[in-house]
């Protein structure tokens, strides 16, 4: 299977930064699933972070997540690639529960950026709003975006984590074999 989306080739190129994360289930091969998905069907992926283990950011007595960021081109506009993420959650076992509190998950992706645009859809805002308070998105995707100029704050990748007041735990994920 070819890594480069034939799609891509014949229409605008946008560049999307992605923030994926599960606690649930085999939390490793969900994110890998997804991100062979992401790839065969969305578009290239053209950075992935490490993979983080992180606490369950604002509850309590929740599983630790894995989390990953990644950079993906893709001709599919913000509407249209949120779409089709929301399908790879479902296909993946993402079951939503109508509640306002943070429920536990087996795969959530997140659209952190959209090239540089702002965007306010009832269903999709963008940049995130919360990236710049979370350090299990931050340390991610400084790995593969330092400089990445936060269309809003103005700050980059790397001033945000520096200034973020989140204090949960995020490592770096070894899991031994």
């Amino acid at each position: 299977m070819p890594l480069f989306n034939s799609k891509i080739n014949s229409e605008k190129v946008n560049t999307a930064y992605l923030c994926l994360g599960g606690n649930v289930g085999d939390r490793k091969k969900i994110i890998e699933s997804a991100l062979n998905t992401i790839n065969n069907s969305v578009g290239k992926i053209t950075a992935k972070s490490s993979i983080y283990e992180t606490e369950a950011w604002g509850v309590d007595n929740h599983h630790p997540y894995l989390n990953q960021c990644i950079s993906v081109i893709t001709s599919y506009n913000p509407l249209e690639l949120i779409s089709s993420l929301l399908n790879i959650e479902n296909q993946l076992g993402r079951e939503r529960i109508n509640s306002d509190n943070y429920n536990p998950r087996t795969l959530d992706i997140d659209i952190l950026f959209f090239n540089h645009e702002i965007i306010n859809y009832p269903n999709l805002i963008v940049p995130h709003p919360r990236l710049h308070l979370r350090n299990f998105v931050l340390m991610p995707l400084k790995e593969i975006a330092p400089h990445f100029l936060h269309p809003k704050s103005k700050k980059t990748i790397t001033e945000l984590l520096e200034t973020c007041p989140d204090n949960c735990q995020v490592k770096s994920y070894n899991p031994i074999l």
